[in-house]
């Protein structure tokens, strides 16, 4: 079992906050940092402002050595997908090679209205989201010195150099994830190297673990070669009052955390709540750390819940 942390800087959180997440959380051996594409708070006041995914990354590449770094998701929506290529396989290189990126289709219309970014309907950001791994794959993918083009419905290519090149060969891996059962299987099975589900109970995980195989299969690929992940909210604690410390923290209540969440209580309560997720094929799960400024809590899993896991 493989652990991440997963912060949400949207929530409030600068980029101070964020490094020192993630050089707590290469100290302490989790395999990655990960956040957030968003640029407005869910609730809150979310200050003081949203900080944005790459540049954060870029940053945090030259801070850390060992971590590897991604999105849990970038949104198709905020960005073309030419310059999108472009930053991400700039951050790879200056990371040495430690990128994974995530790409979705963006949800969340407000804060598209908030700062002038067009939301089309759910279907156009399904096929804008196919056009863009389509894009970026493709420019990744063309050999130097050849010119790579693309005419699809939405974005079109022209003699484009295809530069620059990731440090990762063939490139960074990219991680597709989400609920819907037709397309999202379909996309993750041909562009996918991890499949992610977030914030699902069980029965809804193995289901849609379920259509991912089968996709997978079906494009002719080794059941091996895809990875799967979910994503939990972490609330931990070595006792009952810890873990009520934790919850009022982030605002929420520890029943409600419990019902939605195998990570939340003491460290043996989440060993064993997390054992049905690995039975269901669970291979990598992402913690979500709400509270930025308790690294204690990361401690606490890193020497008490992955030893007995890993």
């Amino acid at each position: 079992m493989d652990f991440r942390v997963f912060v949400e800087p949207q929530q409030g959180g600068t980029y101070a906050d964020q490094l020192a997440v993630a050089r707590a959380a290469e100290d302490l051996g989790y395999s990655a940092f990960f956040r957030s594409d968003h640029y407005l708070a869910m609730s809150g006041d979310g200050l003081p402002g949203p900080t944005d995914s790459w540049v954060t990354l870029a940053g945090i590449a030259r801070e850390t050595t060992s971590i590897r770094l991604g999105t849990l998701v970038t949104s198709a929506t905020f960005r073309y997908p030419g310059p999108l290529a472009i930053s991400v396989a700039q951050v790879d290189e200056m990371s040495g090679g430690r990128v994974e990126f995530g790409l979705g289709s963006g949800w969340f219309e407000p804060e598209h209205q908030a700062y002038a970014i067009p939301f089309p309907p759910l279907g156009e950001r399904f096929d804008r989201l196919t056009e863009q791994l389509e894009i970026i794959t493709g420019l990744w993918t063309t050999p130097s010195g050849e010119k790579y083009d693309f005419t699809g419905k939405h974005y079109t290519v022209v003699d484009s150099p295809g530069l620059p090149k990731p440090v990762q060969d063939p490139y960074p891996p990219i991680i597709i994830g989400g609920q819907g059962p037709k397309r999202t299987p379909a996309l993750a099975a041909r562009f996918a190297n991890e499949f992610n589900i977030p914030f699902v109970r069980l029965d809804a995980l193995k289901a849609q673990f379920e259509r991912v195989a089968a996709a997978v299969a079906e494009a002719g690929r080794e059941p091996d070669s895809m990875i799967y992940s979910a994503a939990f909210v972490l609330c931990a604690g070595r006792d009952d009052a810890e873990i009520a410390r934790r919850a009022a923290a982030i605002n929420r209540e520890v029943d409600e955390l419990r019902s939605n969440s195998p990570v939340v209580g003491t460290p043996a309560e989440i060993v064993d709540r997390l054992g049905p997720f690995i039975e269901a094929g669970v291979q990598r799960v992402y913690l979500q750390l709400l509270d930025m400024s308790d690294l204690d809590h990361l401690e606490l899993i890193a020497t008490q819940v992955v030893p007995q896991l890993r």
